[in-house]
């Protein structure tokens, strides 16, 4: 699409984008100042910003099994995922387990929608047990059109390999007749067998509603939990983090992204200033997207966001490079900026797209902050599309029209010496080498002497100590004061704190004390604030993120490289690209565990985030430099690995200056965040930035080089066909 505009339109499309960006400023100031104090318009927050309720169930068989109380708590991970998938789970004491949910006040109001757990069971007509509630995985209310275009209301049911055999069994031999599902010996549904399922899965029709639907799912999934609870107590707690945690965070985004600006308009002339203002429509409609879909934000979520502020200028760092290097052919700016466009859309697609597959897929499989961290990412790949492709280009025009058309508003493309990256691949290979051994090495030294890694309460648990003060305190006060006392006598940074409402009660989580260490802990606060020594309770918590977390966790980032690699595989049409693109991403990862096990970086939630992060960087950062790659080679002939080496070497050269610009612009953000945050989302950002180089290094030094060998030594190098370059 060339530029249309005429200046009369470019300048009402100014005017309108202007309108827009002040509309959507204005909106967004009111979420931002309504976000924490409450109001209407707010961003749901999390524990660590806004705290929530705490529920403690007290666990009523006797003797429960540490594999029934993993179970238990896994399903009711899963169960409260409808409420946030930012809340936690972890077991308490022997027989009690604790959750914590956040963004809400009513304690009575959870308690009421999520039920008490009790038992179901599935019975024949005769009213015997032939399945009990754990041997369902998963029950969902789910509408549908049927034939008549008439909305039904179902719930579905998914079976357990042993639940499926039993209920296949049970079906086959009772088709026609009732199987009632009965809750605390209470029949909550009575549906008819219209035929044998022998699938594993199960469909009840005939509700009444979808709140009906969902009702008798929710009954189903609580019910299928493998030990009867009971609950023992619930309180509304405070925020583990001080109002100042926000504040500083939008202040290390306003910074960012004033400089990102200023960077853009230095470096890009008239296409910066256009970035700019998409840049900005971006942030806005970032803000506004999580509170209309209510997402609930925690600190690794700002941070998250922060970063997606500076890789949505990548996008516009692709076309703006092309626009230069058309202008440089000699083409008219007009001509190259919609040459510009075209020829980005190809690496642009590639690398949101296998980015998004990844997000769906950690939506899909994944649990818990996992969950959380896959809907953020995906909010910010769509709307960097939309800004880039959409937004900018109108923009873009818009300023053509009104008369900035001199190619010294946009720049030319430089002609740089060809780079010879390639040829010091053993080089490249090699500091990678020693790198990623040093944080095996580290790991293995440090996993002799206790962890290999510094894993926070989050993965190992530890102690909860809840201490009843005589007066209240702020959170500053707690964090200035109590903290450093409780660190002396654990002698680790690790401590997590949260305020009981409406107490004076405050809970200090740390590492797993010794008796000895509970006991000089509780004189510490005796003799520092006067407490009532038997009042004090200490119990030990497990972690917040279960080994079968973790698990959904790992699967999920599995299934998500299988097709990121099946889709660059199929999108580049050599099984090398995508190898090699992965095993850059394999790359970056280990570098940033080097990261944390040789600075001793604390493990928790942040972790996960922060490797997710980068596999999402990583990849789009390649993708871009393989896509040059690609146009090179159906435009040359091929004949021997001199001139494969000369189109990698190339490509390199040629998108050097798109990889460097997107690394600081990113950077710039993330070291923003390091630099004004608060010291939690610092431990964050800090292995956040180690990744962002590494990821930047892997893509100009490490990915095409693996390329590069692959494609001379597994097989014939591919000759390219004289008359249309294509590729065979």
């Amino acid at each position: 699409m060339k530029n249309k505009f005429n200046k009369n339109r470019g300048i009402a499309m100014l005017a309108v984008i202007v309108l827009i960006l002040a509309g959507l400023a204005y909106y967004a100031s009111i979420i931002l100042s309504s976000t924490g104090v409450g109001e209407d318009k707010s961003i749901k927050l999390g524990l660590d910003l806004a705290g929530g309720v705490s529920i403690t169930y007290q666990v009523e068989d006797e003797n429960p099994t540490p594999e029934q109380l993993s179970d238990t708590i896994y399903k009711l991970q899963k169960r409260i995922e409808g409420y946030s998938t930012e809340s936690a789970v972890y077991q308490e004491g022997g027989d009690r387990i604790t959750v914590e949910i956040p963004g809400v006040t009513d304690a009575n109001a959870i308690l009421d929608e999520l039920g008490k757990p009790g038992s179901l069971e599935f019975q024949t007509p005769d009213g015997e047990t032939f399945m009990t509630g754990d041997m369902i995985a998963d029950a969902q209310a789910v509408s549908y059109q049927n034939e008549l275009k008439n909305t039904e209301f179902i719930v579905e049911l998914r079976l357990t390999d042993e639940g499926a055999a039993l209920f296949g069994e049970m079906t086959t031999a009772n088709v026609g007749k009732n199987l009632p599902i009965v809750y605390d010996e209470e029949i909550i549904s009575n549906p008819t067998v219209e035929e044998a399922i022998t699938g594993g899965t199960a469909q009840i029709s005939g509700m009444e509603s979808y709140e009906a639907a969902e009702t008798l799912a929710s009954y189903i999934r609580i019910g299928s939990l493998s030990l009867q609870l009971s609950e023992l107590r619930s309180n509304v707690v405070g925020a583990q983090l001080g109002s100042s945690a926000i504040s500083t965070s939008l202040k290390a985004a306003a910074i960012g992204l004033i400089i990102v600006m200023l960077f853009m308009i230095i470096i890009y002339f008239v296409p910066g200033l256009a970035a700019s203002i998409a840049l900005a429509i971006y942030t806005c409609l970032v803000i506004a997207t999580l509170y209309l879909f209510e997402v609930t934000l925690t600190l690794p979520g700002i941070a998250g966001i922060i970063l997606s502020i500076g890789m949505a200028v990548d996008a516009n760092v692709i076309i703006f490079a092309r626009i230069r290097e058309e202008i440089a052919t000699g083409k008219s700016v007009s001509s190259s900026i919609d040459i510009g466009f075209k020829k980005a859309l190809s690496a642009i697609i590639d690398g949101n797209v296998t980015t998004l597959i990844a997000a769906a897929v950690l939506g899909m499989f994944g649990s818990g902050t996992v969950k959380g961290f896959a809907s953020t990412l995906a909010i910010g790949i769509i709307l960097s599309m939309f800004t880039a492709l959409v937004i900018t280009r109108i923009i873009l025009n818009a300023f053509f029209a009104v008369g900035m058309r001199d190619e010294k508003f946009f720049g030319k493309g430089k002609t740089f010496k060809l780079f010879h990256l390639v040829e010091r691949k053993a080089i490249f290979f090699a500091i990678s080498a020693v790198v990623i051994a040093a944080g095996f090495i580290t790991m293995g030294v440090n996993g002799a002497n206790g962890n290999a890694l510094n894993y926070s309460l989050d993965f190992v648990g530890g102690t909860s100590t809840t201490v009843p003060f005589n007066e209240s305190y702020t959170i500053e006060q707690i964090d200035a004061e109590m903290v450093p006392l409780v660190e002396g006598v654990t002698g680790d940074s690790d401590v997590q704190t949260t305020q009981v409402q409406g107490t004076n009660q405050i809970i200090f989580k740390t590492r797993t004390l010794s008796l000895a260490e509970r006991e000089e802990l509780n004189k510490v606060f005796v003799d520092n604030y006067s407490v009532n020594e038997d009042e004090i309770q200490s119990e030990s918590i497990s972690s917040a993120i279960s080994s079968e977390m973790r698990a959904d966790a790992v699967k999920a980032v599995l299934i998500a490289v299988v097709f990121m690699l099946i889709y660059i595989w199929f999108r580049f049409s050599d099984a090398r690209f995508a190898v090699s693109a992965i095993l850059a991403l394999c790359h970056d990862v280990l570098v940033v565990l080097t990261c944390y096990a040789v600075l001793r970086i604390s493990v928790g939630n942040t972790f996960i985030a922060c490797m997710l992060t980068i596999i999402g960087y990583s990849i789009n950062d390649t993708i871009v430099i393989f896509d040059r790659i690609r146009e090179n080679m159906r435009s040359k002939k091929i004949q021997n690995s001199e001139d494969l080496r000369e189109v990698a070497n190339a490509s390199l050269t040629q998108t050097l200056s798109r990889s460097i610009n997107t690394s600081i612009t990113t950077f710039i953000m993330v070291f923003m965040l390091w630099l004004l945050g608060v010291a939690t989302i610092r431990d964050f950002a800090l292995p956040l930035m180690v990744g962002l180089i590494s990821g930047s290094y892997s893509s100009i030094c490490v990915a095409t080089q693996l390329w590069y060998v692959f494609k001379r030594k597994i097989g014939k190098v591919k000759i390219a066909d004289p008359v249309n370059g294509a590729v065979k």
